[in-house]
């Protein structure tokens, strides 16, 4: 009988939901907007006015509920909606970059919407909740500036909790004692961005690509001073990248089980065709910045 009673609970919250219509023609990439120019260094504000590459580039469609922990972010700023990538920390937080929730030097996102448990995420799907998020509920990283490339982390609190279901669950995060580097793991990144360079519109479906994480001396021999300590990169071997692409979104590796290791911030708009490393927010950097800022209980 209990057991009879927790489903019937867990079923009702899904039900009971708020279905949110989003019009999509108004969404654009984050890459789209000024204030991800802004934070970027001179040598790569030439490329500003080329196709942005914000896609997950040779990658493939993920199977239904392939990545439980993906989320689709629109943060909600003056001058329009802009389209993240994000993944489920706990049922009230998600983890995502800062600069797909603040604009210019410091101000938020208005709101928005955060889309769980979504393969289409244009269509009314039953494994779908959206549930909104506002201003107060925002905290990014304090260091974080649209002058810089560090400290691109945020944490952000929905309006309501989640349920969690068989196709929307938490991501596991390394824990406190994990001193990897990662160097060498195969990582997958996986999100909604656009497919190719000759398109402009975004994969309405989840995709992903895979490819070895590298040793920062390694990404650092190809970015220079640009990549630090607080950093983790993804090959580009191939033409496979995230390529700014899906911005807030989980990069992963295989480590008794499915492990975030990274938040996508970056990449060289020509990364794609020259195969330039994407960079990560390192996750294990910004743990205990994490943790500060959320209701995530981390692994010892």
């Amino acid at each position: 009988m209990r057991s009879f009673v927790l489903l019937f609970a867990v079923l009702a919250a899904v039900a009971s939901a708020e279905w949110i219509d989003i019009d999509w023609s108004t969404v654009r990439p984050i890459e789209e907007f000024d204030h991800y120019w802004e934070r970027l260094p001179a040598e790569l504000q030439v490329y500003r006015e080329k196709l942005p590459s914000h896609r997950i580039t040779n990658g493939q469609e993920a199977t239904p509920g392939q990545f439980p922990f993906q989320i689709a972010l629109i943060s909600e700023f003056a001058n329009g909606n802009g389209l993240c990538g994000g993944s489920v920390l706990t049922r009230n937080f998600i983890l995502t970059a800062a600069h797909c929730v603040v604009s210019g030097a410091s101000t938020l996102a208005s709101g928005g919407v955060a889309i769980m448990g979504a393969h289409n995420r244009n269509v009314q799907e039953s494994t779908q909740q959206r549930i909104r998020f506002a201003t107060s509920g925002i905290r990014r990283h304090p260091s974080y500036s649209s002058s810089t490339l560090r400290n691109d982390i945020a944490t952000v609190r929905l309006n309501s909790p989640m349920t969690f279901t068989t196709r929307i669950q938490p991501i596991r995060l390394p824990g406190r004692s994990d001193t990897r580097q990662f160097g060498g793991f195969t990582g997958t990144v996986s999100g909604f961005g656009r497919t190719s360079d000759a398109s402009s519109a975004t994969s309405a479906v989840v995709r992903f690509t895979t490819n070895p994480v590298m040793t920062n001396t390694d990404c650092i021999a190809r970015w220079g001073s640009t990549v630090v300590n607080q950093h983790v990169c993804l090959s580009g071997a191939g033409g496979r990248s995230s390529c700014n692409g899906d911005s807030g979104g989980p990069l992963t590796v295989q480590s008794g089980g499915t492990m975030q290791i990274g938040v996508v911030s970056f990449g060289s708009v020509n990364g794609c065709a020259i195969g330039m490393p994407s960079v990560y927010a390192r996750v294990t950097f910004f743990l205990d910045w994490i943790v500060a800022n959320s209701d995530f209980v981390p692994q010892p």
